[in-house]
């Protein structure tokens, strides 16, 4: 098999994959808006619970932030070329105000698929208002997103909180700070 068609071959794997399990986010509710909105609600309920059990400190960073994005579980899949993409809520004072849909592309030495939650917490008012007044927000391009890691007793390292905007990955075997959210492409995402 030549390189192309290893390449075209993988893309549609990866495209396949990733808008297969993009379905599946909403609990088999896909065609009605109201049981999308319960079940991204109850999805960032429970990834923001496993967050605040995974790291010390995360709960109280949370409620200091402005504004929160939970992607409860973003998809990402591939052969050499992949993507991913993912549906969640935007939360202000722990309450839901709107709906979005994260997705990125990757080319690289990659195989498989991965589900992970993805936290963003906009710490200012200005990350947040800029955040809001967009119709699309590229990570890197419109604000950088410090990854937070944590230390040996599971407490968030201090520095890092510091910036205008911060983020957890959480996968299933547990926190990754080394992951590189940069390029991902944020959306709203109309279940009305």
């Amino acid at each position: 098999m030549n390189k192309r068609n290893l390449i075209i071959g993988g893309l549609s794997m990866a495209t396949l994959a990733v808008l297969g399990t993009g379905c599946t986010t909403t609990s088999g509710a896909s065609g009605d808006p109201a049981a999308q909105r319960q079940a991204l609600n109850s999805q960032a309920d429970n990834a923001l619970t496993r967050l605040y059990r995974e790291a010390r400190d995360s709960e109280a960073l949370v409620k200091q932030a402005r504004g929160v994005l939970v992607f409860p579980n973003f998809v990402s899949a591939g052969f050499i070329v992949g993507g991913a993409s993912g549906q969640g809520v935007l939360r202000e004072g722990g309450k839901t105000v709107s709906y979005h849909r994260m997705s990125e592309g990757s080319v690289g030495l990659l195989a498989g698929a991965q589900s992970q939650a993805v936290f963003i917490l906009f710490m200012t008012d200005d990350a947040l208002g800029r955040f809001k007044s967009s119709n699309g927000w590229t990570v890197g391009a419109d604000a950088n997103v410090t990854l937070l890691t944590v230390g040996a007793d599971a407490s968030i390292t201090g520095r890092t909180a510091q910036q205008p905007v911060v983020g957890f990955v959480l996968t299933n075997s547990g926190l990754m700070g080394s992951l590189s959210l940069s390029g991902s492409r944020i959306t709203p995402l109309n279940l009305n």
